[in-house]
């Protein structure tokens, strides 16, 4: 089996060390000993540990909208589509190899807006955030940004059960609660008229 080249070696040593043990706790030199790539070639595509931290967050976005993508792409109807969404999150999050909300993370870390890792963690929540309002708006929901919203908090709260309680934590319940949130907004606009 071929080696990564050095800089997906080095992305690949980053995720996992940043995820389990945070961005403040891991140095530099745990990332170069830990990938086997010497200092020079790390510094030669990451200038700081900073850029490291944005390029792990960026690849981190992309996957995560991959994933997204994947799930929805399976369905036509938004509203199915976001119900996709939440039992997707339900089996990520009570997985034990979940560990949580590497954004979240990155903000609770960096609470400096202009950081870096702070400004991608809030771009992507703002993006995620947009796409749960357009799927509730096509899925005629009665307060588009307000079902959005809620359906955020029960993400963001799978993803802290992730880190807090492990495997088998109560994330495995996302998808039944974003299914309640969705009925309660949806079931006046689609009930049949009077």
């Amino acid at each position: 089996m071929t080696q990564p080249a050095p800089r997906e070696r080095i992305l690949q040593t980053a995720a996992a060390l940043f995820s389990k043990h945070g961005y403040r706790a891991v140095g530099i030199d745990t990332i170069i000993r830990e990938s086997g790539i010497a200092k020079m070639t790390l510094y030669k595509h990451f200038p700081s540990k900073d850029a490291l931290i944005a390029a792990y967050l960026e690849q981190t976005n992309a996957g995560f909208w991959r994933w997204i993508d994947g799930i929805t792409s399976a369905h036509d109807d938004p509203k199915t589509q976001l119900e996709a969404i939440f039992d997707g999150v339900a089996k990520l999050s009570s997985s034990p190899a979940c560990l949580g909300c590497s954004f979240t993370h990155a903000a609770a870390e960096f609470p400096d807006f202009d950081h870096p890792g702070h400004a991608i963690a809030l771009l992507h929540k703002q993006q995620v955030l947009e796409r749960l309002t357009q799927l509730s708006r096509a899925a005629h929901a009665a307060d588009p940004l307000g079902l959005a919203q809620d359906l955020m908090l029960a993400m963001d709260g799978a993803w802290s059960a992730a880190r807090v309680f492990g495997g088998g934590n109560h994330g495995s319940r996302a998808g039944a609660t974003a299914r309640a949130l969705i009925a309660a907004q949806t079931k006046a606009t689609n009930s049949p008229a009077a």
